[in-house]
């Protein structure tokens, strides 16, 4: 089961206020509220109210977020799309099998579904900071979808994972998931540690960085073990002398 509460739809980098109000309307479709725009393109959204029809309320409620960590801080988990199949080192998920994680998650706290701007879409840097992400299978003759078109398929599978019967009690608050914007900091404290240990490459830390994040992701850490990392981390940085990096020859 997906309980709508639980997820939230992250549009990154979105400039079209047509398509903002179409996935309005979407959203207000399958029974979810809960919208941000992540590092918008644009401000001028007055048109998307045209294309919300009955969606005016998702958009009243839409927050803002200055970058995508930003954006996903409240989250457990979080699945990016594409129409790219491989990234190095990781796998994409069909649709079904991306919506049947996002319910095992919610479980565990908020689960965030991101798509990206109408241009681009999420590039590597952007997807790394997503568990996992999927490809909607299309036609070579056209491979990518439009944004409003995309959040429609993925928001229909949502809507009717959420319409299963739950097979588990949700998690009590002491077993809740780690948000992450708590693993984001996790993760910086690392790197300053890191650096200092000369472990990280000081020129190029952020790839094996973001590995060993998404490595924490994957290990479903509670709130409370992800803040006890966190708090080890400090106290081990001030015992190196602050946690300050040092050039050295590092991981690749």
């Amino acid at each position: 089961m997906l309980p709508a509460v639980n997820l939230t739809v992250i549009l990154h980098q979105t400039r079209s206020p047509e398509n903002l109000g179409a996935v309005a309307r979407v959203m207000a479709n399958f029974g979810f509220s809960r919208l941000i725009l992540s590092d918008p393109s644009t401000y001028a959204f007055r048109g998307a109210e045209r294309l919300a029809v009955k969606g005016e309320s998702v958009l009243e409620r839409m927050a803002v977020a200055q970058n995508l960590p930003e954006a996903l801080k409240e989250c457990v988990y979080a699945v990016g799309t594409t129409s790219r199949t491989q990234l190095e080192g990781r796998t994409a998920l069909t649709p079904e099998e991306a919506v049947a994680r996002l319910a095992e998650q919610s479980q565990r706290g908020r689960v965030a579904l991101v798509l990206g701007s109408e241009q681009r879409g999420l590039s590597n840097e952007e997807l790394a900071f997503c568990t996992d992400f999927l490809v909607i299978p299309t036609s070579e003759v056209q491979p990518s979808m439009n944004l409003a078109q995309a959040a429609a398929v993925l928001l229909y599978l949502c809507s009717r994972e959420g319409r299963k019967p739950a097979e588990a009690a949700p998690l009590p608050p002491e077993e809740q998931g780690a948000r992450m914007g708590t693993v984001n900091a996790l993760g910086e404290r690392m790197k300053q540690v890191m650096l200092e240990a000369q472990f990280l490459n000081p020129q190029a830390p952020e790839h094996v960085l973001r590995e060993l994040e998404r490595s924490l992701l994957r290990a479903q850490l509670t709130q409370r073990e992800a803040e006890l990392w966190l708090t080890a981390f400090k106290h081990l940085g001030r015992a190196m002398g602050g946690g300050k990096g040092t050039p050295g020859k590092g991981a690749p």
